[in-house]
């Protein structure tokens, strides 16, 4: 089964008009997913708290054309607001047919690497996998109606093949699957009981008296715990107290002939904030969020949006193997512009993805640093290129760390890195290398993975898992007769 929650406020005219109503989505399928996603996207924001243990009856608006009265019951109403099936690379199973997933490692060893592909097209669109020896795998469709499963192991130049059955497995009571919890203005994600991550929403109570009421802000995550248990985030840290765990603001800006500052934010030029949009969705293989915030332009004589953002962070269900265990999770950025105006960013030496560590990793010989290229200085490393950045600290008499891996498709890969001289502080800032600008009309999209893990950085490890994300394993779906 796959649970998936939104929430939305109605607006009329621009304005909103209050939230006046709850909905929960509760999906068997991963086509009803898909269809329900859709149509949520031409339905503004939804807006859905999961209460546990209730029973699975839920209703949307009467404005909404769609009405689930349980799990395996959808309506469609409305068919313009709901896309009868992802037929785009489908392939399709007729009777008396079956189909099997081939993976090919291709030029890399994988390991608990998560593979994609595309389902075939089949009145039962809940999948699992059956693997040589019999053993079955969970599969778990996204709200974009592609299949993930995770390979637990293959050799460099070979070739696995997995049948494809209908019906999926339960997640396991413990030890397995993500889950997604709201608890006030944050979202708690846990992998098998175990806390992985925070999302702060809206702005929470602040730490300090001494924090300025403008610095307070919503829509970053905070903690990140390690698989121990261990936060290795920073929140409002009294040497930078515009910093929060990882967050994606930008410095030195132009928009409209005004230059707002949108990491600085005690300036009082420029803030970013949560938009009020939420869907969330959990399984046996992942459990994500998908989720919108603003960069509002303070600086005009009437504030103006002058980005619009959608994040979409997934965490694994990764299962403890042979070796160490992490947490691994990735995060994509889609930033668009919410006018015919540009923002352009002139070069500056940082703002883009931030990380900040643990306040235990302040001072100079408090947090290690490695990057992709064998840097382990923090001086020389700063504005230097990088595939990935791995940063860790003694916690509790315990090193723990975090390493941060760079998509190849990201804007002017590998991107270049502020690393700070005194504090666990890390930036992917592609503007250290010149003067750029997003424009109408072409969203600007960053993606990132994060390892977190306790002890010391594996360099071999960690090339290994950039290479995973980087170059996934090719996969095709064959379709036969019995």
């Amino acid at each position: 089964m796959i649970i998936a929650t939104t929430e939305f406020q109605p607006s009329h005219a621009g304005r909103s008009v209050g939230n006046n109503f709850s909905a929960l989505l509760f999906h068997s399928t991963g086509e009803a997913l898909a269809q329900v996603a859709k149509a949520s996207r031409a339905n503004s924001h939804l807006r859905a708290p999961l209460a546990n243990g209730s029973p699975r009856f839920y209703c949307f608006p009467a404005t909404t054309p769609l009405i689930m009265k349980s799990a395996s019951q959808l309506r469609r109403f409305n068919p313009a607001l709901v896309v009868a099936t992802l037929a785009a690379g489908w392939i399709t199973v007729a009777p008396g047919e079956e189909a099997r997933v081939v993976v090919a490692a291709g030029d890399f060893d994988r390991a608990q690497t998560i593979v994609d592909f595309t389902p075939p097209k089949s009145k039962q669109t809940d999948w699992q996998l059956r693997d040589g020896q019999g053993r079955l795998i969970p599969v778990q469709i996204d709200l974009d109606g592609r299949a993930s499963f995770v390979l637990s192991k293959l050799t460099k130049h070979q070739t696995a093949m997995f049948e494809l059955l209908a019906g999926a497995p339960p997640i396991p009571e413990s030890g397995g699957g993500v889950e997604i919890r709201r608890d006030g203005k944050k979202l708690k994600i846990t992998s098998g009981g175990k806390p992985v991550l925070d999302y702060q929403m809206q702005p929470g109570e602040l730490p300090r008296p001494d924090i300025k009421p403008i610095l307070a802000r919503g829509g970053y995550i905070h903690p990140v715990f390690s698989p121990s248990g261990r936060a290795v985030t920073d929140d409002y840290p009294s040497n930078h107290a515009h910093h929060h765990g990882i967050w994606f603001p930008w410095t030195k800006t132009e928009f409209e002939g005004r230059t707002p500052d949108f990491w600085n934010m005690g300036q009082g030029s420029g803030r970013v904030e949560y938009a009020g949009s939420l869907t969330y969705w959990t399984g046996p293989v992942f459990g994500a969020f998908r989720t919108r915030h603003r960069f509002v332009d303070m600086t005009a004589t009437e504030e103006k949006t002058a980005l619009t953002e959608e994040w979409e962070v997934r965490v694994y269900a990764l299962p403890a193997g042979a070796g160490r265990r992490f947490w691994m999770f990735d995060l994509i950025s889609t930033q668009e512009c919410a006018s015919a105006s540009p923002l352009k960013l002139p070069q500056y030496y940082y703002g883009g993805l931030g990380f900040r560590g643990h306040w235990d990793w302040n001072g100079k010989g408090k947090a290690f640093f490695l990057t992709s290229e064998g840097e382990t200085n923090r001086v020389t490393g700063n504005e230097t290129r990088a595939r990935w950045v791995h940063l860790s600290g003694d916690l509790g008499g315990e090193l723990s760390g975090v390493a941060i891996l760079g998509h190849p498709d990201n804007f002017r890969a590998p991107q270049p890195l502020r690393l700070h001289p005194t504090e666990p502080f890390i930036c992917f800032a592609p503007s250290q290398l010149g003067d750029w600008e997003i424009v109408p009309g072409q969203p600007y999209v960053s993606r990132y993975r994060f390892v977190v893990a306790d002890g010391p950085p594996d360099r071999a490890e960690l090339d290994r898992l950039w290479h995973d994300y980087a170059h996934p394993p090719e996969v095709r779906v064959e379709v036969k007769s019995r």
